[in-house]
């Protein structure tokens, strides 16, 4: 059996060990790319476009530009 081209966003979930809607936020938010198949919630990631993703993530780490963690919000529990 070939690899496949595409995944689903549950896929794209698993793999970053990630929730399904985490998943897809990166797609409303371009920063992962995506294409919409047939109806609707039917979200497909390219493997060589996840691997970008990836690949860029990594670069923005060494580069020093990820962004901080947000702070809590508020009446949440900090566990300093």
């Amino acid at each position: 059996m070939p690899t496949p081209r595409f995944l689903t966003l549950d896929d794209v979930a698993e793999i970053l060990n990630v929730s399904w809607s985490q998943a897809y936020a990166l797609v409303r938010r371009k920063e992962l790319i995506a294409i919409q198949i047939g109806g609707r919630g039917q979200w497909r990631v390219e493997v060589d476009e996840l691997e970008r993703f990836i690949q860029q993530k990594y670069a923005e780490a060494r580069a020093g530009t990820v962004p901080a963690e947000p702070a809590p919000a508020e009446g949440g529990s900090d566990p300093r």
